[in-house]
């Protein structure tokens, strides 16, 4: 057992959220983003990947939930991508980075409000891209959301080739945690695969839902990074389904409310049995990163 007045002379725990790929699916993140700031936990870091950077990016910039729930509801695909005559990709993304320049209050990780990683993979080596700390953050998120195949590699200043991050790593647990964080929220939108398909009924249904189990699989183990996965029940959504907002927002909403007594027993441990895994490290010196200069709130 451990008495909560050692807990009281340590500082709260870091907290970082870590926002999953999964295109149109990832406007519910902003229902569960909403939530959280009802019930006032706060955000420490952010660490998205593809549609998850989007938001995650966004949120670090400053741009008020509210307005991006508008944003949300208004995006369309033509304001991501436009035709390409590249043999890479049916399109080219860079209509998503005008964009982000345009919306964005700041476009330098340096400015951010919260630090933020956006994660990509290199198409050459298939390890994991986490961009953070300094650096663009519109050509970042342009990368992380690269799908291969349909949009054109982004290529870096180091000459690799940087395509969506969710080959490497779909629930960025870890890159939330490298951040800094002492607590990890990851949100998966893709957790309930792709209910709307039913039962394959040809090859290549077989096929997509091989990839499907594949991605669930490295999911779970990116799971493993956090403390708590929120898992929007959205499966019976298209990826593509963009116009879907207001039912994606109300799902985040609902998969948070019905986790938010977990979330505030990690912020709020009991007294009874061995101290939580933060406390102890706190206890040790451990110390926020230097590239986080702010300091943190008190819970309120």
């Amino acid at each position: 057992m451990w008495r909560k007045k050692e807990q009281q002379m340590v500082e709260r725990p870091r907290i970082g959220v870590a926002l999953s790929g999964g295109a149109a699916r990832g406007i519910a993140h902003l229902g569960v983003l909403k939530v959280l700031e009802e019930q006032n936990v706060p955000i420490d870091f952010i660490a998205g990947t593809s549609a998850g950077a989007l938001v995650g990016g966004a949120v670090a910039a400053g741009i008020p939930l509210a307005e991006l729930e508008e944003w949300g509801r208004s995006l369309r695909w033509r304001d991501i991508g436009r035709m390409t005559l590249s043999r890479l990709g049916v399109q080219s993304n860079a209509r998503l980075e005008e964009l982000i320049r345009a919306r964005f209050p700041v476009t330098r990780f340096e400015d951010l409000r919260i630090p933020f990683a956006a994660v990509a993979t290199d198409l050459h080596t298939g390890k994991a891209v986490v961009m953070s700390n300094e650096g663009d953050v519109a050509f970042a998120i342009r990368a992380s959301c690269a799908l291969p195949g349909w949009y054109v590699p982004v290529v870096d200043e180091q000459g690799r080739q940087l395509v969506d991050g969710g080959l490497a790593a779909n629930v960025p647990s870890a890159a939330a945690r490298s951040l800094g964080a002492d607590i990890v929220i990851a949100v998966d939108v893709n957790a309930e695969g792709a209910r709307f398909l039913g039962p394959p009924q040809s090859a290549i249904g077989v096929l997509f839902q091989s990839i499907m189990v594949v991605q669930r699989t490295a999911a779970a183990h990116q799971w493993q990074d956090a403390d708590l996965v929120i898992r929007p029940r959205v499966g019976h959504i298209r990826w593509d389904e963009i116009g879907r907002a207001d039912e994606l927002i109300k799902a985040g909403e609902e998969a948070t409310r019905i986790t938010i007594d977990r979330i505030k027993h990690l912020l709020f441990p009991t007294a009874e049995g061995p101290p939580p895994r933060w406390f102890e490290l706190r206890r040790r010196g451990a110390q926020p990163p230097a590239h986080n200069p702010r300091k943190m709130s008190p819970l309120r």
